[in-house]
């Protein structure tokens, strides 16, 4: 079963997006076997190779880059000249799937929106992502993961009452979209197998932010009383009652979900935690309970209240920081790492990066890739005299 063939193999998939969320959901699907083909400029490229994350540059291109854009080859094309229109002609007459994530009618005014690409090869799969969607008032806004988060009010769901908003700290709109339109991509090709109908994929990263709190929205347009109330330091949900939080130890900190307070108490030798045997005072005195908890856990280290609270099957874990989660056996087991290399400029050694691999496994087999990212236009050359005959006949 290890060696079967991988679920997207024998795809052609033209990513023609920039930066993140486009380029990622390209990449999962070159990831469960698809062939990539991203058209870049050929002044500059992709933007996402000059915007770094963290400043880090490799061999002329961001890290980002060069972990969103692995096992792609670069095709360069002026998407504004028709010489080179008529190469990209030939590539979607091939394709199976096109990404793209420009604003609203950009790709319209190049001549390759959806109706113009249908033409060509009415069994394409056709997918978008924007920021906000392609009506109402926010079409137009800059489509930024930060702005995305913000728009849809989640950083109001981090942090305690006397925080400012806190944004989630990673490109998380970027990321949850990608998935989202590489899910989609793979529904339309199953239905194109069973009908042979190609069509449209749309999401946003907003879109993507509002499923992610599908629970808050839900419950504010049953009953708009409903509405986010961060607690007290230390909490860590704003719908959870206590002990639900992030306390310090005398070394680190220390998370507990859900779980009895008064057993807790009992557990951990605080007595006055035993008291709140009605859960309702776990909402009422929450502020209460987490002070309590807070002085009283950073009188010990982290791995001494796991020796109690582990045993007793208590929902907790060690909060940790990045060092202590790579050097950690839990993190060496996932086999979640993987290397990419690709040639060095001039013929110099080979340039490697350590990135994450995808987390979906197919019949027991991780799914690793160690092709790393293209160089500016590196395969125009060779895809255009594989794709020549359906160039001639355009």
């Amino acid at each position: 079963m290890t060696t079967a063939p991988l679920p997207l193999e024998g795809m052609l998939v033209l990513d023609f997006s920039q930066f993140l969320a486009g380029p990622m959901a390209a990449m999962r699907l070159g990831d469960l076997g698809a062939r990539v083909i991203k058209i870049e400029r050929p002044e500059g490229g992709d933007i996402g190779r000059r915007l770094a994350f963290a400043g880090v540059v490799e061999d002329g291109d961001t890290l980002s880059f060069h972990i969103t854009n692995r096992n792609k080859e670069s095709y360069a094309a002026d998407l504004k000249s028709e010489e080179d229109r008529i190469g990209i002609r030939a590539l979607v007459a091939r394709a199976d799937v096109i990404v793209q994530n420009f604003r609203p009618g950009i790709m319209e005014r190049l001549g390759f929106g959806y109706d113009a690409v249908a033409a060509i090869n009415p069994g394409i799969v056709y997918a978008s992502v924007s920021g906000y969607g392609t009506e109402g008032p926010w079409k137009d806004r800059p489509g930024q993961d930060l702005l995305a988060q913000s728009l849809s009010g989640l950083p109001w769901l981090n942090g305690s009452v006397d925080d400012p908003p806190v944004p989630v700290g990673i490109a998380l709109a970027d990321v949850i979209a990608s998935i989202h339109l590489a899910t989609g991509i793979t529904a339309a090709l199953l239905r194109r197998e069973r009908t042979g109908l190609g069509g449209r994929v749309d999401t946003s990263l907003l879109e993507s932010m509002l499923d992610l709190q599908f629970e808050l929205l839900s419950a504010h347009l049953g009953d708009p009383s409903i509405l986010v109330k961060r607690g007290a330091r230390n909490t860590a949900h704003a719908f959870l009652q206590a002990p639900y939080g992030v306390y310090p130890t005398s070394d680190g900190y220390l998370a507990i979900a859900m779980t009895s307070v008064p057993e807790l108490g009992a557990l951990i030798g605080l007595a006055q935690l035993e008291e709140y045997v009605d859960p309702d005072t776990w909402w009422t005195e929450q502020t209460t309970i987490t002070r309590l908890l807070a002085d009283h856990l950073a009188t010990r280290s982290t791995r001494e209240w796991l020796e109690i609270l582990d045993p007793a099957d208590v929902w907790c874990a060690p909060v940790l920081t990045l060092p202590e989660l790579v050097g950690n056996d839990g993190f060496r087991a996932l086999d979640m790492t993987q290397q990419t290399e690709r040639p060095g400029a001039d013929g110099g050694g080979p340039v490697a990066i350590q990135t994450i691999r995808t987390p979906v496994r197919f019949d027991g087999r991780v799914l690793k890739n160690n092709r790393g990212a293209p160089r500016l236009g590196e395969h125009t050359e060779a895809i255009r005299a594989e794709f020549a005959h359906k160039e001639a006949a355009l």
